[in-house]
């Protein structure tokens, strides 16, 4: 449910493109992403950081895109999310005790510290990749292309990257299954 609830902006995006036009979708895109930061707030009593990061990136991106009508805007928006989150995931290896991977799930598993550090600098690499791959399909290829790559084709290489993952860490936690 959090997952549907994390891409429900993107999946507005999605329909509202295929309806009307980048414009109308980056609207509902700047609004759908405002509802979710608000509801998470609303639901969980806290602001998730990577909402408010996202919305911010969304606001400034999705506004000019509107108002100089032009959609390289917007185009560049997941670009600058992932390097952002890339930048954080590879800061959080000089500042702070705990990488950004730990602290977002050092407490439901237990990892070795080189385990930890190789699983943020994965997701950093991963989301430095993924923020290239953004622009090459945005410049080398049409609008239509590049909306169903967003949707599909990043959504697509996340879940293969968490499979990935998974059998990474699986040696790792049925050794913590088995102390239990």
């Amino acid at each position: 449910m959090k997952m549907l609830f994390d891409f429900f902006p993107i999946l507005l995006f999605f329909a509202a493109y295929k309806i009307y036009d980048i414009y109308t979708a980056t609207a509902i895109l700047i609004a759908a992403s405002a509802i979710q930061t608000i509801g998470h707030r609303i639901i969980k009593g806290r602001f998730e950081k990577a909402h408010l990061i996202t919305l911010v990136l969304v606001a400034i991106f999705g506004s000019l895109t509107l108002i100089l009508h032009d959609e390289v805007f917007i185009k560049w928006k997941p670009t600058a999310i992932n390097w952002l989150f890339a930048i954080i995931f590879i800061g959080s290896h000089f500042i702070g005790e705990k990488t950004v991977m730990q602290r977002m799930m050092g407490e439901n598993i237990t990892l070795p510290a080189t385990v930890w550090n190789r699983l943020n600098l994965a997701w950093a690499l991963f989301f430095t990749f993924l923020g290239a791959l953004n622009l090459y399909v945005a410049f080398s290829f049409d609008t239509d292309t590049w909306v169903n790559f967003k949707l599909f084709g990043m959504m697509g290489l996340t879940f293969v990257f968490i499979i990935a993952q998974s059998f990474y860490l699986a040696p790792y936690l049925k050794d913590e299954n088995h102390s239990n």
